[in-house]
């Protein structure tokens, strides 16, 4: 089955009491018993649920994987992930990292003994030089938010392999219309399914997918254990979603290839930040491992001025200033008062986060109206 046929059929099956199309809603948590321990396969919503069930089917059949988990969030499906953990661990993750995940790592988990280096992960000869016998997990995004660094997924894995590591990537970005990480050896898939899985701005949600049951089976009790499931109206809306992403990912990157190169020849602007540029500084990796180049853009404005670069925001009207990206309207973002405020300054700046750093989260609307939006807004 090909990639745009799963997105609407894979993992799924229609409803078995009245053959519905759609899985239904099964707002319920609690399931009728004939005995002690006898039931249909399900018996308390935490645990499993009807409708759950088929999204973490859709998730790992997308993914090209075998085993989907559903959280409530991205950052409980990350967190899910670290309680893999004990003290004494540690973690390499990118300096260039989601401020949400960073927050996690270093003002939760650091207090349990878990340590973290921050490594710019897109030369991988960064990475081995930090490799010992604690370390456990490389957590890796490509593209990178919010600097859209390229990650060498194959590489990493090797990295991983070698060393007996465990390997997760942040797909969130790609999405997997774009980039299939299992395919490239990493063990753990990790989304936001808040963004360009949902695709419609509506719910909030985070998915894991893996290929080993043993692995599988270790999360899906930390799953069960700590709770943090979503429920099975959200659930019905991102597998809605789903079943829409290969067009509306298509349009996302249609938009912000024109975009991009609008954007790369503007006289205003310092510099682009895309991986379908051939100016990317590693574009061969991202032509090699990703099927097309996304949907989100950053770039920077002549001058490092704050002032000027908050300007151009309150003046955008289609792209609309606000947290999240991977919906179907095209939103603007100041990470390093927004998304990224929880890092450092300093370390924000060492990663390319600086004051006149704009992120773009490129919608489907026409792509007329978009550019003209950003003519008038940047001058």
């Amino acid at each position: 089955m090909k990639f745009n046929t799963k997105t609407i059929h894979g993992g799924q099956k229609h409803d078995p009491a009245y053959g519905a199309v759609m899985p239904p809603i099964y707002q319920t948590s609690t399931y009728a018993q004939t005995t002690p321990g006898g039931h249909k396969g399900f018996e308390y919503s935490r645990t499993h649920n009807p409708t759950r069930n088929a999204l973490e089917n859709s998730f790992a059949s997308i993914e090209n994987g075998k085993y989907g988990l559903a959280f409530g969030s991205g950052l409980a499906a990350i967190d899910a992930v670290l309680k893999l953990l004990k003290p004494g661990d540690e973690v390499i993750s990118t300096n260039d990292l989601y401020g949400g995940t960073y927050r996690l790592f270093t003002k939760i988990y650091e207090n349990f003994g878990i340590k973290f280096h921050f490594v710019g992960m897109e030369n991988t000869s960064n990475i081995e030089s930090f490799v010992n016998k604690n370390t456990k997990l490389l957590w890796a995004e490509t593209p990178t938010n919010p600097m859209l660094n390229i990650v060498d997924i194959d590489a990493l894995s090797k990295i991983a392999k070698d060393n007996n590591i465990l390997f997760a990537v942040d797909n969130t970005f790609a999405t997997p219309y774009i980039q299939a990480p299992l395919d490239f050896g990493a063990d753990i898939v990790m989304h936001s399914a808040t963004k360009y899985l949902g695709g419609h701005s509506d719910v909030i949600m985070g998915a894991l997918v893996v290929n080993e049951k043993d692995l599988a089976d270790k999360l899906y009790f930390i799953q069960n254990a700590s709770g943090a499931i979503p429920g099975p109206q959200d659930s019905f809306l991102v597998l809605r979603g789903i079943k829409t992403l290969h067009i509306r990912m298509q349009r996302h990157c249609e938009n912000a290839k024109m975009i991009a190169e609008f954007l790369n020849d503007h006289p205003k602007v310092e510099k682009v930040f895309w991986p379908g540029l051939t100016s990317h500084k590693n574009h061969n990796i991202a032509k090699a491992q990703m099927n097309d180049y996304g949907g989100m853009i950053s770039f920077t404005t002549k001058g490092n001025d704050y002032n000027k670069t908050i300007n151009i925001l309150e003046k955008l009207k289609i792209f609309t200033l606000a947290e999240s990206l991977g919906g179907v309207e095209s939103l603007s973002g100041h990470p390093a008062s927004m998304t990224h405020a929880s890092i450092p300054k300093e370390e924000r700046e060492k990663s390319g986060v600086v004051d006149s750093l704009i992120r773009l989260s490129v919608g489907i609307e026409d792509i007329d109206d978009l550019i003209a939006d950003l003519k008038q807004a940047i001058g």
